[in-house]
């Protein structure tokens, strides 16, 4: 793996507030897959005490558009078009990880699929999956 694929999406993920926010931490890049680890907080819950599916959804989201964007031309960024997402079990766990997958690189639109696993000590669960349409743009954020 280059380590410029590896410096430019760590670069990405340290200025996401919300990933700081959830306390996510960028596990692995490799071109095309990435991995994303978030621990188990009860503030991040839901009523029933599991990991809010809005979580879950999140660090998936940020899995597959990383994974479009170590792929990617460096002169651009990438944004979620379109995602589906399965949840496949409650999320109980002691910390859950999202790992991603480049199934197609086009152009313009990047298709991806992400896994998402709850972890118990050295058991891992599948608690949801997430398949994920990314665009190429130029695209910057807006001035303030």
């Amino acid at each position: 793996m280059s380590a410029n694929v590896f410096e430019r999406v760590q670069a990405s993920f340290a200025q996401q507030q919300f990933m700081t926010t959830l306390g996510a931490m960028l596990v692995s890049v490799t071109p095309g897959t990435v991995e994303i680890a978030v621990p188990f907080r009860a503030d991040l819950s839901q009523q029933n005490g599991f990991l809010h599916a809005g979580v879950i959804t999140s660090i998936l989201d940020s899995a597959c558009g990383y994974a479009a964007l170590s792929v990617a031309s460096e002169k651009f960024n990438v944004l979620s078009v379109e995602f589906k997402v399965n949840l496949l079990s409650p999320a109980v766990g002691e910390r859950f990880v999202a790992r991603s997958q480049v199934k197609r690189a086009g152009k313009v639109l990047t298709v991806v699929a992400a896994d998402a696993f709850a972890i118990r000590g050295t058991e891992e669960k599948l608690i949801a999956t997430m398949l994920a349409t990314i665009i190429t743009t130029n695209a910057t954020a807006p001035d303030s």
